[in-house]
Parts: C-alpha cells; structure tokens; sequence
C-alpha cells in the first residue's frame, strides 16, 4: 500500500493505494486553506504541513493523524523587530540524524528541528549571509525550494534558493559557500559571473546511490553535478523545453533523473498539449519520452516544483505528480507506464509519498 500526503490550494488530502490501481481518498484536512507543501516523516509517522493563514501567515503544524489533533510547531518565525518576516513555508525534508528535520521558506530562510518538527531553530549562518543583500527573488519569491541531506553525513548539506543559486555546508550549517560553477543564465550577458548575480534554480535532488552527483532543474537547463554541487554542467539536449520545475532521481540508479518539460517561462504548460515525463538512464547523455497512459491531446498541464514525488526504487520505482489542474498521476514501473491517481481535486501544490 503506497500512500501520497498531497498538499493543495484548498487543504491536505491523504490518498491511499496500489501502484497501478485506483486510489482512495482517506483523510481530509485544514480544508479551504492554502497547504503549499506536506509530508509523512517516514521515521516516525509523524505528518508535517506548511500551510498560510490569511490571518497569521505561514504556520508549520504536525499531527499522527491526518484526521486528528493537529498541533502548530513552534519556533517558525524571523527574529522580532527586524524588517523582514516569513512568507511561506515551501519544503520539509528529513535528515541523517534522529528527530532531524529541514524546512525551507521564502526570504530564501532554513530552519532545523532537531525533534520530529516540533520545535525550530532559524540557520544563522545563512540568515546572515554577507551576500543576502543582493539576493533577488524569483517569480514565486525568494524561495529556498531545494534541501538535499549526504546520505550517511548528518553535517553535509546543500540548499537551493530561487533566485540565490546553490549553496553547500560541510559543518552542519555553520558556515556556506556557493554551488554555481558552471551554471549559465541564457538570460544574462555570458561575460556576468554566476556569483554576482541572482541565480534561478528550480529544483535539485542527489543521487543516493553516488551522493556527489546531483541532478538541476533551472530556469532554463538541466544540469548535472559529480562533485557535490561545486560544479554544474548542462544536459539538456534532447529535451522538447529545457524550463520546467519538478525533477526526480531513481535511489537505485546514479545516472537516472526524470524531469518534466513546461514549454517556456512565459508559457508555463506541457509542450505542445502532451504530458510526458522524460527520463535519463545515461545521466543526462540522452532523454526518453515516458507518456503512455498520460493525455497526449490537448493537455496543458503545470506541474509545480514540489508536485513530483517517488517511492521505492529500480524496477518497481513507484513516481507521482500533480498537476494545478487538480490531477494526480502515478507509475508502479518505473515511467513505462502511467495511470491515474485522483481527478478534480484542487490546484495540486505538492505530492509526497511513503
């Protein structure tokens, strides 16, 4: 049994079911409110929501239950009497060490739990970073979209902030450094160094089975890493649209990686009214369109950055996504083939699955 925790426009939704079958709504809940990203913390069971108040903005709550008592975690707040304060709460991931957990949100800010995600702890180093003055935000904020633990290294980490570029820790966040060698912004002079300007990263995730290796979708490109996300370079050839948002990796094969094209970045839409998801084994050398079972007649779908998820790994890798249409579609076989999860819910925000 796969569960999906689905975050959207209009509340949580838990859906339970098997890999190529009908899936069943289960739970309900903060329904008619904004959830912009939810998880199940695997370790514990616990489910984690970030969700916006329209009266007291972003809240991080936690629950055992998506139908039970749901309790608001404390510490997710910018220091009082500053000029800044927390927009949204925009990812959640777990970490290498017991209770260890992540959360990202907009101005470009990451907090760490150390219990589950009850309590939280502003990262200082990267609120004080001499550079953040000339941060710039993206379209949808300046947003730390991207957190990706080292297997096995509770103290090695890196982030992606939209539009800050990347940034990486080796002493548990003490101290950063920047990610961007080799990272082109085609809407930039070639001559601007990617450190002195705002860097639009979309998305990024690691290889398990080779942790140096990562894998970017940017604003314009894909873009592999083997050095642990100190060097970038493109491998978007083959791709009907380098723009796009969500990416995901296989855990059992290094040079996997599955993004899913958008047509433009002022055209936010499957290209040419198909949904494919187009998947690398060659890590990035060559692309392969996996649509069967998905529309592939005037569909045009968006697919947001945190609406892509997976479960499982090789053969049997098990891959979902949302898109703001309000469908959900997953595979049991790793892309071959497609079916459909749930219809008509609300505008799809995220997908997460255990």
């Amino acid at each position: 049994m796969t569960e999906l925790v689905i975050g959207t426009k209009k509340g949580l939704f838990v859906l339970e079911g098997e890999a190529g079958g009908p899936f069943a709504v289960t739970a309900r809940a903060f329904a008619g409110e904004p959830v912009e990203y939810a998880c199940r913390d695997p370790r514990s069971g616990r489910l984690l929501a970030g969700m916006t108040s329209p009266f007291y903005g972003p809240k991080l709550m936690y629950a055992d239950d998506a139908a039970g008592e749901w309790r608001e975690a404390a510490g997710v707040a910018l220091p009082e009497g500053g000029e800044a304060a927390l927009e949204r709460i925009w990812v959640i991931t777990t970490g290498e060490a017991d209770g260890l957990v992540y959360l990202g949100g907009d101005p470009g800010v990451l907090f760490v739990s150390r219990d589950g995600g009850e309590t939280w702890t502003l990262n200082e180093a990267l609120w004080n970073e001499p550079s953040r003055p000339t941060w710039q935000p993206g379209g949808g904020g300046l947003c730390l979209h991207s957190i990706v633990p080292w297997p096995g290294e509770p103290d090695r980490l890196a982030i992606a902030v939209s539009a800050a570029g990347m940034w990486l820790t080796d002493d548990g966040g003490e101290s950063w450094r920047r990610g961007n060698g080799g990272l082109r912004p085609r809407y930039l002079p070639e001559d601007v160094s990617p450190d002195e300007v705002a860097l639009c990263v979309h998305h990024v995730e690691r290889s398990a089975q080779r942790p140096e290796r990562l894998f970017m979708q940017f604003h314009g490109g894909v873009y592999r890493s083997d050095d642990g996300g100190a060097g970038w370079t493109a491998i978007g050839d083959g791709l009907p649209s380098d723009f796009g948002f969500p990416l995901m990796t296989d855990p059992a094969d290094p040079d996997s990686a599955y993004v899913i094209p958008l047509t433009a970045d002022t055209d936010r839409v499957t290209p040419d009214g198909r949904v494919n998801v187009f998947e690398t084994r060659d890590a990035g050398a060559t692309w392969t369109a996996r649509g069967d079972g998905l529309p592939q007649q005037h569909a045009y779908l968006t697919v947001l950055r945190q609406a892509f998820t997976r479960h499982g790994a090789g053969d049997g890798l098990e891959l979902y996504f949302g898109a703001t249409s309000g469908d959900v579609f997953g595979t049991g076989d790793a892309g071959v083939t497609w079916f459909e999860v749930a219809t008509r819910l609300p505008p799809v925000y995220s997908v997460a699955a255990t």
